[in-house]
């Protein structure tokens, strides 16, 4: 049953109209102001508005604007119903956005026949952006599917640039681990709070994997040389980190908007970074580097140190501890150092846990 709304300061106006449109069996709700009205609108479902020009406080011009104005009830529709006959008038309503204008006294076919046609309006307009809705979750959905689809590829190129790399065992699965348990505890410092949400740790966790991508495009010969690479081939290695990103800002270019890529991206491009300002690819320097980033950045080198490599062999715990703390404040974010000393006990069993073959998700 439609719910029609009678503003209107004269009593007997608001109950000569009740009886009418109760009669064709609409609910009617009825305001003597124009400040009860708007609340009746915020508070209620409202079907239509039949609205009187002259009144007392808020005559029915301002009650139309704000009406209008408002973005979550510019949709009801108003029938302006005035003693005031003038063209200026009824063209001043229409122009701010009323359906229709109607002098008093009017006339009741003529009213019924107005009241059933805004109504019909009304009822197509809530059934088109019914559908138009679900027709966007359903777009919704099927993008969600798709980006999946993908972010498993990608995940599974990351993978086959770490396979390539030798010696690195559960690398991707403990940068996972590592990422999130860091993120947690800087999220009990107010510094961070702000930032870090659990949105912010869903997507480090997934996009962690992602930050060595651009390794695919490495040669074997320097991914797997046992000594010191040349400073052409440092040059090539620094490379991934600018042709990781920009695999990603590819991915992000069909489906723009997704948080998770947009992560990958901080994570890939700037997770050699230093808090110093003298890493790459770009020298970013202390807060100029992503949160993100300056994460991984802590992860992915004591993962380095207490993995073994083909150029080493795996570090213990105290003395890959001791690097970080050497570096704290040079190559690494004091706060996420911090965080780490926090968590080291969950720093040894996580590459206890995924520790050469002993995966565990």
């Amino acid at each position: 049953m439609p719910n029609i709304l009678v503003v209107d300061d004269n009593e007997m106006n608001r109950d000569m109209l009740s009886r009418r449109l109760e009669r064709e069996n609409y609910k009617v709700v009825t305001a003597e102001n124009g400040y009860k009205a708007l609340d009746i609108c915020r508070s209620q479902d409202i079907d239509l508005v039949l609205l009187d020009i002259m009144m007392p406080g808020m005559d029915g011009y301002q009650v139309l604007e704000q009406l209008k104005a408002d973005e979550s009830l510019s949709h009801i529709p108003v029938i302006v119903i005035s003693a005031i006959d003038e063209v200026e008038s009824a063209v001043r309503c229409i122009e701010i956005g009323a359906e229709d204008y109607l002098s008093k006294p009017f006339n009741p076919v003529l009213l019924k026949a107005r009241v059933h046609s805004c109504l019909e309006k009304k009822r197509l307009h809530d059934m088109e952006n019914e559908y138009r809705h679900l027709l966007e979750n359903r777009v919704q959905q099927q993008v969600k599917e798709i980006s999946q689809a993908q972010l498993g590829t990608i995940f599974a190129m990351s993978k086959l640039a770490e396979s390539r790399d030798t010696d690195t065992g559960d690398h991707l699965e403990r940068m996972r681990e590592y990422c999130k348990i860091l993120s947690e505890e800087l999220r009990k410092d107010s510094e961070y709070r702000t930032v870090i949400n659990d949105h912010f740790i869903s997507n480090i966790y997934a996009a962690s994997p992602l930050h060595d991508i651009g390794k695919v495009s490495v040669p074997d010969y320097i991914l797997k040389k046992s000594n010191s690479l040349s400073d052409e081939e440092w040059a090539i290695m620094r490379t991934h980190t600018t042709i990781g990103a920009d695999m990603l800002r590819a991915v992000d270019r069909v489906h723009s908007g997704n948080s998770f890529i947009q992560t990958g991206i901080e994570i890939a491009e700037s997770h050699h970074e230093k808090w110093n300002g003298k890493g790459y690819p770009k020298g970013l320097k202390g807060g100029e580097i992503p949160l993100v980033a300056r994460i991984l950045a802590v992860a992915d080198v004591y993962d380095a140190l207490s993995s073994k490599r083909c150029y080493k062999e795996a570090y213990p715990h105290d003395e890959s501890k001791g690097f970080i703390m050497e570096l704290k404040e040079e190559h690494f974010d004091p706060g996420v150092v911090e965080a780490f000393l926090s968590r080291e006990e969950d720093f040894i069993k996580i590459q206890a846990d995924f520790n050469n073959g002993g995966t565990k998700f």
